[in-house]
């Protein structure tokens, strides 16, 4: 199964979204679990078969727009190479694919993906390009009501959606947008930004979720509250809140270009990823932030958003060892990735 390659790569890191020059994508998740059965963290391995067999029956008359069914795969039917790429490519969790009964329904597209017995029986997540949580929203919507028809989700009159996890009950929905901050970050502005969107219900955190550090100047923004809320409404003021964090930001870059000294390092970091011949993954993050920001300001020759975005993921260590169809040890790898990078940045993403 070729993980490393398809559809993640051409949708929702397709760079085409709407405020793409500061958002990089946008995903919805909904938490929901089956009446009858303990939360994951209870579950013994026949009541974890069961959950994941009556989801995997209910998903399997579901098709896309393109009348595509979801793909199936047993996470231990997988090698650990394969599991570390799904999670690179944001489709499963680390969680989730330390789960011995996990499973992952996956679209064609890879814009939708569920991941089964992970915190919760189920999170359905879906990705959309840019500032796009309305149809992101919709689509998870669109999926979650198929699955309702033929599944009890455990449900409260009063409280919602049950979920393992207190702070996800209610609608169970995290709407989180992928932020490039760079602006903030060398202002030294982030800080605040980020206690200003606490006081709003709004949390930031890394890259790839809970648990991870910002890699590149990238922050995965959401909601950090879900009950007494409805879906529409927690979605509407997160692209509020976003629309008003890319604004401040873009006067930020305007600020830091007007000083003098960010031109030279944008070049410098342009320099080095085009000429390097062995370079580690967070300095090929920190760098490509600077690029991606040049872009941006019309410092550097115009590069596809498709590009930078893939490179996202295509640096990214299992990726990388997916990619070239062998183990590779850190210092291969170092050279693998400058090898990647000269080649999509110099040919404009023909690589």
């Amino acid at each position: 199964m070729n993980l490393h390659e398809g559809g993640a790569l051409t949708s929702w890191l397709a760079g085409e979204g709407p405020l793409g020059d500061g958002v990089i994508s946008s995903r919805t998740r909904l938490a929901r679990n089956l009446e009858g059965f303990f939360f994951p963290t209870r579950m013994d391995g026949k009541q974890a078969e069961k959950v994941a067999s009556m989801v995997v029956e209910a998903a399997s008359s579901w098709r896309d727009e393109r009348g595509h069914p979801l793909r199936v795969l047993t996470l231990q039917d997988l090698t650990p190479l394969e599991r570390q790429v799904l999670v690179e490519k944001h489709l499963a969790s680390p969680l989730h694919i330390q789960q011995p009964y996990g499973v992952l329904l996956l679209s064609e597209d890879e814009t939708l993906s569920v991941m089964i017995n992970e915190e919760d029986q189920l999170r359905i997540q879906k990705m959309a390009p840019g500032l796009n949580l309305e149809e992101a929203y919709r689509e998870a919507l669109r999926f979650h009501d198929h699955l309702k028809e033929r599944l009890p989700f455990a449900y409260h009159s009063r409280l919602g959606y049950l979920t393992a996890h207190p702070a996800n009950v209610g609608t169970g929905l995290r709407a989180s947008v992928l932020c490039h901050l760079p602006g903030h970050v060398y202002t030294q502005t982030l800080e605040a930004l980020l206690v200003q969107l606490s006081q709003r219900g709004i949390t930031a955190r890394g890259l790839y979720g809970e648990g991870s550090q910002a890699s590149g100047n990238l922050y995965q923004i959401s909601n950090s509250r879900t009950l007494g809320l409805a879906g529409e409404d927690i979605v509407a003021a997160m692209d509020q809140a976003i629309r008003q964090v890319v604004q401040r930001e873009w006067s930020l870059r305007e600020a830091l270009l007007q000083e003098g000294q960010l031109e030279d390092r944008i070049w410098r970091a342009y320099g080095i990823l085009t000429h390097a011949r062995s370079i580690s993954s967070g300095e090929a993050m920190e760098l490509l932030s600077l690029v991606r920001l040049g872009v941006d300001l019309h410092v550097l020759p115009p590069l596809p958003p498709r590009l930078l975005n893939q490179l996202i993921v295509r640096i990214r260590p299992a990726f990388l060892q997916a990619q070239a169809g062998e183990a590779q040890d850190p210092l291969q790898r170092d050279r693998s990735r400058a090898r990647l990078i000269r080649q999509m940045l110099t040919q404009g993403g023909a690589a």
